[in-house]
């Protein structure tokens, strides 16, 4: 186990009220989220000296943020790689922290791409091998290796379908969520086909929406006005930019990622109470649940099958609704690590899940490109 093991601590976490904030760029959406973070963790804003983050609106973050919020801080990290960089931001966020180089780390994001009509402006680098050919990209990689799945395991769409379900139960438990009707394995079969074989409700939301996570070091956690969460183990690894130079369609990062991240954290799969797994994809848990330990290759899908997944079932994923059914601004990461956060110190109300102790975030990027895994636990788990 490293030394980093629970030396940092989350002790604040915020979101933006809504997820739809016409007149509001990804700037304002993030600053909310911050102020939010502090007065969670019964700090000041100007507390922070340590800003991690990544945005799809700014060239450089980590420049902007500071400036927006008015911040003269030591520690600066900016690096994106896709909706996994917050998760990725935990690693040197820790080694800050535990070198002293600040006291107070604060990873956030804002995004306000759905009021600003779905239009990234930073997402110009040219995929070189695949451009000429026009893919529809995202969606497009990510059928793919939906594709491939079914055709090597024989995993269908209804088994897809399980996921998108599951994620719709637990956001019928959350307040603010942003799609809380009823949905079936039915509909999500019967919804409009967007690149074959994933539908509309295979695809997660497009919203706007920012968050954050306050971290500072395990001892002065203690004094602060929330019940600490330690950061028990992280991980990153990547294996491609662009989906023609992936190795294995069915096999992600995830594999690499995971074991380190247990390994730090000295836990296996069978000691993880619940997961937070980023679903920008109905295909993204079934990989990552594979290639995490939770089952053997090629048995995600039955393993999601009878609800397993859903509120009461073995194993709680995405308890606030994921990027399915929740909200997905563009990036996700950081909201993963809000709801882990959120449900260790027992504040997820109708969506709590009984004696959660320890938790699993999983942060993917690009075209399952990054791949980021961290565990969360409560005191007890230390």
């Amino acid at each position: 186990m490293s030394a980093l093991r629970g030396a940092v601590a989350a002790v604040g976490v915020g979101t933006t009220p809504a997820w739809i904030t016409p007149g509001q760029t990804s700037l304002d959406q993030m600053a909310v989220a911050v102020s939010a973070a502090a007065a969670d963790a019964g700090l000041r804003v100007q507390d922070i000296d340590g800003i991690f983050t990544a945005t799809l609106s700014q060239f450089m973050p980590a420049m902007s943020v500071p400036e927006y919020l008015g911040l003269d801080v030591k520690v600066l990290e900016g690096t994106n790689i896709g909706g996994s960089s917050f998760v990725a931001h935990l690693v040197p966020a820790m080694l800050a922290i535990a070198a002293g180089l600040c006291e107070v780390a604060c990873v956030c994001y804002g995004s306000n791409q759905r009021s600003a009509g779905g239009k990234l402006m930073t997402l110009s680098e040219p995929m070189t091998f695949e451009a000429p050919y026009r893919p529809r990209n995202p969606i497009g990689a990510y059928a793919m290796a939906t594709a491939r799945h079914m055709h090597q395991y024989g995993t269908t769409r209804e088994q897809l379908a399980e996921v998108a379900v599951a994620a719709r139960k637990w956001a019928q438990l959350n307040p603010d969520a942003q799609m809380r009707d009823e949905l079936t394995v039915s509909q999500v079969l019967a919804s409009r086909m967007v690149c074959d074989p994933l539908s509309l409700l295979d695809c997660c939301l497009v919203t706007d929406g920012g968050g954050a996570v306050i971290l500072t070091a395990a001892d002065r956690a203690k004094d602060l006005r929330r019940k600490p969460v330690y950061v028990l183990g992280a991980a990153a690894a990547t294996t491609h930019r662009q989906i023609s130079q992936m190795p294995d369609l069915t096999v992600t990062g995830a594999v690499d990622s995971g074991r380190r991240a247990f390994a730090m954290a000295g836990l296996g799969p069978d000691e993880v109470d619940l997961v937070q797994l980023y679903d920008a994809f109905t295909i993204n848990p079934i990989l990552f649940l594979e290639d995490l330990g939770f089952c053997p290759k090629g048995e995600g899908g039955r393993f999601v099958e009878n609800g397993r997944l859903a509120p009461g079932g073995a194993l709680p994923f995405n308890t606030n609704g994921g990027g399915l059914s929740c909200c997905h601004p563009g990036m996700y990461g950081v909201f993963l690590m809000i709801e882990a956060i959120r449900q260790l110190r027992g504040e997820g109300g109708a969506r709590q899940v009984d004696g959660a102790e320890i938790a699993l975030v999983h942060g993917n990027g690009g075209q399952l490109s990054s791949q980021v895994t961290a565990l969360f636990g409560t005191a007890s788990a230390l």
